[in-house]
């Protein structure tokens, strides 16, 4: 029995638990995530890593010799470490022809799974090459494409294909596409979600997958979820009472539910609760660790002189500005509210911009400039770092700037940690 076996069989016990998923290839967030006792679900994304390097410039096997290089720098074992791909399907290239497109999908997921990916989620739900809205159908037919590559990448690598755990679906709207604050936001019906896995499974069947099906873990819906720039929207359990009493019929199944970023505690275990296991986390970890750059910078200011300091905050600005790729589609409105959205959206963009060289290096900067001087006033942690300032007064945290760092990026796992009941 693998993990997601017994966190799926727990949603069937009627004791839930869930498993938070870590969507970040940010090293201080993955140093952060791989300490502890528990099993920890480390995701990348079609477009961050693929077989062409993706954005991150990292191919499957260098993303988990990226990971096992930050596991042996814990002490975390590897054998605890769930590897999983995100959205694995054409989406990097839904402006070529459907035939083209699938092709490259079929070897990326090839190379997923040869890379000891384990988890692998499934998504064909985008129109490719001027195609409009597709019908579930051709979706689930793409879908047992890029299954059987899976199944058959297995077999060839002389793995075993029954460690092969599927999530199928897509939430709406897609990554990246969140709606305004005040429009309404559509909750999958269960109706949708029956056809789904109703349509999914004869595809599998009909293929040959039987098995494959039977390995089947998840369904990604949309349970209400979703944050912008400046909002988030909160989970209304009442909204998605449908689709929690329809899961608990499913023999083997549970949700997916991705951009729980920024939900609240209480939202976040009520999910949970709800049979929405797996809770994607990724923009809330970065924003926290930027929340405490920005800090620091601000520190720095108060103890260097200009000619001295980082200046990095700045250089994040300058290298955005380069390179407006990462941001310019997302941010909207005049160049104000733009200049505001660069540095404090919740959408964090920012998180693309960290391996910028002159971005790093002034990271490298801030950092040693502090060290040297550390300990830190206790009054400039008080004004802008204060609930480390509180943890230091009790003796909880060392008042060092690496360990600010950590701690914010812990306080968001802790979060998703205690909803899930994942605490060691």
């Amino acid at each position: 029995m693998t993990y997601l076996d017994y966190l799926t069989a727990s949603h069937h016990s009627g004791k839930p638990i869930g498993l938070s998923s870590i969507c970040s290839a940010h090293p201080w967030v993955l140093r952060t995530a791989l300490q502890g006792e528990r099993p920890v679900l480390i995701e990348s994304t079609c477009n961050q890593v693929n077989q062409f390097g993706g954005y991150s410039g990292m191919k499957p096997a260098d993303f988990v010799r990226f990971v096992h290089s930050l596991a042996a720098e814990n002490g975390f074992p590897t054998e605890k470490i769930l590897l999983g791909g995100d959205h694995l399907g054409p989406s990097p290239w839904q402006n070529e022809p459907a035939e083209q497109a699938m092709a490259k999908a079929i070897e990326m997921v090839r190379a997923y799974v040869q890379a000891g990916y384990t988890k692998i989620h499934l998504d064909c739900s985008m129109p490719l090459g001027g195609e409009r809205q597709l019908p579930v159908e051709v979706i689930a037919q793409r879908t047992v494409q890029l299954a059987e590559a899976a199944e058959q990448a297995a077999h060839e690598s002389r793995l075993t294909s029954h460690t092969l755990r599927y999530v199928i679906g897509s939430e709406v709207p897609p990554p990246g596409g969140a709606i305004g604050p005040h429009e309404g936001l559509r909750v999958t019906p269960v109706e949708e979600a029956r056809q789904t896995l109703e349509v999914m499974q004869a595809a599998f069947h009909q293929a040959g997958l039987e098995a494959a099906w039977e390995r089947v873990r998840a369904l990604v819906v949309q349970p209400g979820v979703e944050f912008g720039d400046d909002f988030v929207h909160d989970y209304d359990p009442a909204a998605a009472a449908g689709l929690a009493r329809f899961i608990e019929t499913v023999p083997n199944l549970v949700y997916e539910a991705h951009s729980t970023d920024y939900q609240t505690p209480e939202s976040l275990a009520a999910l949970v609760r709800d049979h929405f296991a797996i809770l994607k986390v990724g923009p809330a970890l970065t924003f926290a660790l930027r929340e405490a750059v920005f800090a620091l910078a601000m520190i720095e200011n108060e103890l260097f002189p200009a000619e001295e300091r980082s200046h990095l905050v700045e250089r994040l600005e300058a290298a955005m500005l380069r390179q407006p790729g990462h941001w310019q589609r997302h941010y909207h409105g005049e160049e104000r509210q733009q200049a505001l959205a660069r540095k404090y959206s919740f959408s964090d963009r920012i998180r693309y911009y960290w391996g910028d060289p002159d971005v790093q290096a002034a990271f490298r900067q801030l950092l040693a400039n502090l060290e040297r001087v550390a300990p830190l006033p206790l009054t400039l942690l008080s004004q802008y770092l204060p609930e480390m300032f509180g943890e230091i007064r009790r003796g909880l945290l060392l008042n060092h700037p690496a360990a600010f760092l950590e701690r914010k990026i812990q306080a968001v796992l802790d979060t998703y940690r205690a909803a899930c009941g994942e605490e060691d």
